[in-house]
């Protein structure tokens, strides 16, 4: 539970480097909480004729209105821990702006969210995982 409110206290810090499970946990729990919201406020609309079937759900405005400011609150965090994930596999926060590429930029960041972390220190400071060279070696 801790990892998933770790960007909220890690809210405006840029520098460092944030692990997958910190990465994952903040953002599968956001999506829990929208999914919750749109259970609890909204209500299943369908349209259909013969061969084309629609199925959606349609908030109320009380919904929305809270979906907002979720997001509102959270876009900073989200930012912020999106570099510090780039920054733990040793790359640069510039390469979210990969996103801006449809679906070739998504996919990129994507994969680059789920590699595991440089081993030991980088050019943007330690391991969070405390992995490094074996004390034998230094």
């Amino acid at each position: 539970m801790n990892w998933m409110f770790l960007p909220l206290r890690r809210y405006f810090e840029i520098s460092g480097r944030s692990q997958r499970r910190e990465f994952w946990l903040f953002f599968i729990g956001l999506w829990v909480v929208n999914g919750a919201i749109m259970a609890l406020f909204g209500s299943p609309v369908s349209y259909g004729n013969g061969a084309n079937f629609y199925w959606f759900t349609q908030t109320s405005l009380t919904g929305q209105f809270l979906i907002g400011l979720i997001a509102l609150f959270t876009m900073i965090p989200s930012y912020t821990l999106s570099i510090r994930r780039l920054h733990d596999i040793d790359r640069s926060g510039w390469w979210l702006l990969v996103w801006l590429v449809p679906f070739v930029g998504w996919f990129v960041l994507l994969i680059f969210f789920c590699l595991d972390g440089t081993y030991g220190r980088n050019r943007y400071g330690n391991d969070p995982r405390g992995r490094g060279m074996a004390e034998v070696f230094r």
